[in-house]
């Protein structure tokens, strides 16, 4: 009974925790930039809409529709990254490390710079839709790759060429594409959340809130799964059914993250991580919302700190996620050597 109540009490405590953080990063990075606002100032643009034009146009045009993307899609890669360990029931499997966001990456760059040497603006979801194409075939490889290799090391190490492949690739198109597209595609690969705008934060949110909610509802099913396969079955659970779906909602996260912001790394690995260890606990029915949460406080502290610490030169999001995530992961292989 003890143990129950403690335990119910770092529930609450971590969601608390990271609801304030994200509040406070969320309050943080609209305020900050080369124009500086008061708190007053900025709850009256965004609440009653009302305020002097620049002001009012920073917030809403550039700044709120950033710190939205980043929340939503700093979810969206983390709940990924979520799935996948499940699926390979491993926790160094991710998104970025699989190679999946690469293929997005590589479908995504095709559909650009063939759309846009004839004039045509890509929109939104057919961003969305190339990077799921990509992430579908690089996810693909992977479980070819996964049905003869039986260690995850040398999965992690597959993934990775496949990654390889992809830029590789991706670097040969761009050699032939026009100078305006290279710029487009080279801002966009580096990984970034500028230059949303409100439609593309409404797309996102559409596909990541139905996706969640849905990875959400098959909590059950999950912490079955997490038991074994086995088990799993005898509770009744499809397992190839579930297997798919699991691929599914893990490809269209990601996808929607590649879409928008480019390849972001390590998020789908550290995060999860971070976040069972919080809890002290893998329940899926606690583990996804919190890692949704933890995504986007993550994604929003290196966002902020992306454009910040060398203003007016904003630094790419792969390279602060990595400075911090990465250190996570080589935690991971070290704790999981010493288990063996």
């Amino acid at each position: 009974m003890k143990r129950e109540k403690h335990a119910s009490g770092r529930y609450w405590i971590s969601f608390l925790a990271l609801f304030l953080l994200l509040c406070i990063l969320f309050v943080w990075s609209i305020n900050s930039g080369s124009v500086a606002m008061s708190l007053p100032d900025i709850i009256k643009i965004i609440f009653r809409r009302e305020g002097e034009a620049t002001a009012y146009n920073i917030i809403w045009q550039i700044r709120l529709p950033r710190v939205l993307a980043a929340v939503i899609l700093g979810g969206a890669l983390s709940v990924s990254g979520f799935l996948l360990q499940t699926f390979f029931h491993n926790p160094i499997a991710g998104p970025f490390v699989l190679g999946i966001s690469s293929g997005a990456k590589l479908v995504v760059a095709l559909t650009m710079i063939c759309f846009l040497s004839r004039g045509i603006t890509v929109s939104a979801m057919m961003m969305v839709l190339a990077a799921f194409f990509g992430s579908m075939i690089s996810m693909g490889f992977v479980l070819v790759v996964s049905r003869k290799v039986r260690r995850m090391s040398m999965l992690v190490i597959c993934g990775v060429m496949i990654s390889y492949i992809c830029s590789a690739i991706t670097d040969f198109v761009v050699t032939f594409a026009d100078d305006s597209n290279i710029v487009n595609l080279h801002n966009w690969s580096m990984g970034s959340f500028s230059g949303m705008t409100w439609s593309n934060v409404l797309v996102m949110t559409v596909i990541v809130f139905i996706s969640v909610i849905t990875v959400f509802f098959m909590s059950k099913p999950i912490g079955a799964y997490q038991l074994g396969e086995v088990y799993a079955q005898n509770l009744g659970v499809n397992i190839k059914a579930f297997r798919a779906a699991l691929i599914l909602l893990s490809s269209i996260l990601s996808a929607c993250v590649t879409a928008f912001a480019g390849p972001v790394s390590f998020v789908g690995i550290a995060v999860p991580h971070l976040v069972k260890n919080v809890l002290k606990t893998s329940k899926p029915i606690l583990v996804i919302p919190a890692c949704f949460l933890g995504g986007a406080v993550f994604c929003l502290f290196c966002d902020l700190i992306a454009r910040t610490l060398f203003a007016p030169t904003e630094l790419s999001i792969s390279s602060v996620t990595a400075l911090f995530g990465a250190p996570v992961v080589i935690l991971i292989m070290i704790r999981r050597q010493k288990e063996r």
